[in-house]
């Protein structure tokens, strides 16, 4: 009797450890799948890049044109968005309802994201700000910042994907709308659009006000929006900077100041996204070697 229930729990223990292993197997599975496998708005790419001009790694989305893989001989704008933590799965989701409705190009969207809101991982103030007289020792890092974008991201970008090299927007909220300016002064070449939402203006917000470096193409566009709601001392530098610039021609860009009505300083970017990038696309001449993309879908 003894040797009977021994080996009726024998039996009991190895189904049991069968059951855990599949169970462990099947969560280990499970844990390894992408979320975003799931979510074809948001189907493309991910990896890390362990940049070494900022000093730390940068966790790199990717979203692909519908399409993408079956049409192997398109080549396709690509917008990088600042703050892809947050960002990314708004607006590069959106870009698809933007070719639908708003019959705009499809695009690669780039989401540079840092994995995390916390201060010591999210060093956005640091990137986003550069070095000025009344920064702060936490600011001051955007020519590095700008150094990663223009000989580390950029060309690791366009070498993975099938990309319009003449067709590179940079796309900003807030502080990562400074940043959007600071290139622009800095290396207006650099990209073909931009688009700065309710820029802040500090550290060194004279820089803003002084003529930028001179560029070498003649088809650069920068689009700069604020909302009416707005932080009242952030709307008011910037309408200051709207006044300023609408007075003057010595800039590398054709410019384009809107205000968003209503629009708050974060919640608004999906509105300032569709302005911009319907500005940039629809300026004369602009879709000119787009090959047919801006052509019709439907839902």
């Amino acid at each position: 009797m003894l040797l009977k229930y021994t080996a009726i729990w024998t039996l009991v223990l190895i189904v049991l450890s069968g059951c855990l292993s599949t169970n462990a197997e099947l969560k280990q599975g499970a844990e390894s799948l992408v979320p975003l496998d799931h979510l074809p708005a948001l189907a493309g790419d991910y990896y890390v890049h362990d940049s070494d001009a900022v000093g730390r790694p940068l966790h790199i989305y990717i979203r692909l044109p519908q399409g993408y893989d079956e049409d192997t001989s398109g080549h396709y704008p690509v917008v990088y968005l600042l703050d892809g933590d947050s960002l990314f799965p708004i607006l590069a989701s959106n870009h698809l309802f933007l070719t639908y409705d708003d019959k705009l190009p499809e695009a690669i969207v780039v989401g540079i994201a840092y994995g995390s809101f916390d201060p010591s991982v999210n060093r956005r103030g640091y990137d986003f700000s550069a070095q000025a007289e009344d920064a702060n020792e936490e600011q001051g890092g955007a020519d590095r910042f700008l150094q990663f974008l223009k000989t580390e991201l950029i060309p690791d970008i366009e070498q993975r994907y099938r990309t319009d090299p003449t067709r590179r927007i940079l796309f900003g909220q807030s502080r990562g709308g400074y940043l959007v300016l600071y290139s622009g002064w800095t290396d207006p070449d650099l990209f073909w659009g931009r688009i700065a939402s309710n820029p802040v203006l500090v550290p060194g917000r004279e820089r803003f006000f002084a003529p930028a470096n001179a560029a070498t193409r003649n088809d650069l566009g920068l689009v700069v929006t604020s909302g009416s709601e707005d932080h009242p001392e952030f709307r008011r530098s910037v309408l200051e900077w709207f006044a300023h610039w609408h007075q003057r021609e010595d800039i590398p860009w054709s410019l384009h100041t809107a205000t968003i009505e209503g629009g708050t300083h974060s919640a608004d970017s999906m509105a300032s996204y569709r302005l911009g990038l319907r500005w940039l696309f629809d300026r004369p001449g602009s879709l000119s070697d787009l090959t047919g993309r801006r052509k019709e879908k439907s839902i």
